[in-house]
């Protein structure tokens, strides 16, 4: 009874720890750009090619567990237009999006998105607003 109780003890533990994640810390995977973001904050339709009154949505994909400050630095050419920053605390693969908008429109020209996890580049994305698609 005793070598049951402890195996069923063992096999407990297994499941509790197993759905605690992966034990990877948080990670950027992906960084994706588009017009809309889906209910799971992902991009529903990619793009790096706007017009100036489109809003910019921009998803960060993290994998791993653990908590963090995601921040994105949003520049035209050389100039920070904004750099928004979201906490984050994930036990799974998540989704974190952004939103990037500009009431008297968007000058044309190029420019980029930088993600940050904790401070740390976590990658790029450049994309262009023009005049036309």
């Amino acid at each position: 009874m005793r070598t049951l109780t402890a195996a069923l003890g063992t096999i407990v533990l297994s499941f509790c720890l197993a759905g605690c994640g992966s034990g990877q810390p948080l990670r950027v995977t992906t960084i994706q750009l588009g017009r809309a973001v889906n209910a799971d904050h992902t991009v529903s339709s990619f793009t790096t090619t706007f017009v100036p009154d489109d809003t910019i949505y921009l998803s960060v994909h993290t994998t791993g567990v653990g908590s963090g400050t995601i921040s994105v630095r949003w520049t035209y050419g050389t100039r920070v237009i904004d750099e928004p920053k979201r906490d984050v605390s994930y036990r799974i693969d998540a989704a974190t999006d952004f939103k990037f908008q500009s009431l008297g429109g968007f000058p044309q020209g190029d420019y980029a998105a930088e993600v940050f996890l904790n401070g740390q580049s976590a990658g790029k994305r450049t994309f262009s607003v023009q005049l036309r698609r």
